[in-house]
């Protein structure tokens, strides 16, 4: 066994660029190795998977595993954006095998194709009605600060029967998890235990009261309570910076024209080339493995660049790895296309002069740094050209 090669460049550094710019580490870390070493955020190394093929078997591998409690034993945990370990706090994102299985099985038919397209007409006419809003103003507006985060969660707490008139609160939570003050997080904290206890209040209907009764009997309120927060966040973290890459390709006057791509094909496309979340979520080794003729040790970090596999210009057609692979697999896969889909559709069909306020290569995207993706600093658009 050998010892992985080192990066040559910061993977997780912020950085400010043009839209059009790739990310400056994804092909050096590409060309140093299908699995390359580097420092962790946190402290100490992190083996990060570059290889497409690879990358499918840690994610199936049954001693890379996702439970925080796996995470090195120095690591703190807010600094290196951990979640409750599993044992803690249950969660799709914490639990493996068997116990993940079940967690996922009272999700998944909540959320499948069919039963998202039961949510089609009115996610369109939240869109529409935004959209339209924004328009009447008659002035150039900026749809990173106006639109894409207030849309995606109107939608997710449509969904699960969070009432909408407490989408304030819910865009204020979001801020706030973002917060360096750990007062500000707690707060952020306690208002999503709130909008989920707000969704499952007598004569609510929604995706989270149906929750409730599918999952196992010994969750608490409490655990409940963070199922729904998860669902409530992840919907807006993931949609929202994807929307700002989707829409600024759709005002470009020099894009795809509409006849030549369907509104799907689009929507998957633009998330293959900017994908929400550039590496996977955090996974452990619970035990010493090979993996490519690399040893690693138990408790070691591992990523999979999820970027710059979509994005490898070698890459063979086929499903990308966007919404991950695997028993992890995106369970909000089929709502994030939605949504996004609707907005295509509803700015072809009702706004067709609209025009990007400043040309294409003007807009910069922040690359926030650690294992967080890549935002649209400002977004202007004349939405009646």
């Amino acid at each position: 066994m050998t010892q992985a090669p080192r990066a040559t460049v910061d993977p997780f550094a912020v950085t400010v660029r043009g839209i059009g710019e790739p990310h400056p580490a994804r092909a050096a870390l590409r060309a140093t190795g299908p699995i390359v070493q580097a420092d962790a955020p946190a402290g100490g190394p992190v083996w990060i998977i570059t290889d497409d093929a690879l990358a499918r078997e840690a994610l199936v591998h049954p001693h890379i595993v996702k439970d925080p409690a796996y995470a090195p034993a120095h690591w703190d945990p807010r600094t290196a954006g951990l979640e409750p370990t599993a044992a803690a706090q249950p969660s799709l994102t914490t639990f493996d095998g068997p116990a993940h299985t079940r967690l996922r099985r009272a999700h998944a038919p909540l959320f499948t194709a069919r039963r998202m397209q039961d949510y089609a007409e009115r996610i369109t006419r939240f869109a529409r009605d935004q959209l339209t809003e924004l328009a009447a103003t008659g002035e150039t507006v900026d749809l990173m600060a106006d639109f894409t985060t207030r849309f995606p969660l109107t939608v997710v707490c449509d969904v699960l029967g969070v009432p909408l008139d407490r989408i304030e609160e819910a865009i204020a939570a979001c801020r706030g998890m973002h917060s360096a003050d750990p007062q500000e997080v707690g707060a952020a904290m306690a208002a999503f235990g709130q909008l989920a206890a707000a969704a499952l209040s007598e004569g609510r209907t929604g995706l989270a009261t149906e929750l409730r009764e599918r999952v196992p009997d010994e969750l608490t309120e409490t655990q409940l309570h963070y199922l729904i927060f998860t669902l409530i966040y992840a919907g807006q973290l993931t949609t929202d910076p994807s929307l700002g890459f989707l829409l600024a390709r759709v005002f470009d006057a020099d894009g795809v024209p509409a006849e030549e791509i369907t509104v799907e094909e689009f929507v998957k496309e633009t998330l293959r080339l900017h994908a929400p979340a550039p590496f996977s979520l955090w996974r452990f080794t619970s035990a010493d493995i090979e993996l490519a003729g690399v040893r690693l040790p138990a408790r070691s970090p591992v990523l999979v660049d999820i970027q710059g596999i979509n994005t490898h210009p070698g890459r063979s057609i086929g499903p990308d790895l966007t919404f991950g692979a695997g028993p992890h697999y995106c369970t909000g896969a089929q709502l994030a296309q939605l949504e996004l889909s609707a907005v295509v559709a509803v700015v072809r069909a009702d706004f067709p002069d609209a025009r990007l306020a400043v040309p294409l290569s003007e807009l910069r995207q922040t690359d926030l740094g650690g294992i967080q993706g890549s935002r649209l600093i400002a977004l202007p658009v004349n939405l009646r050209g």
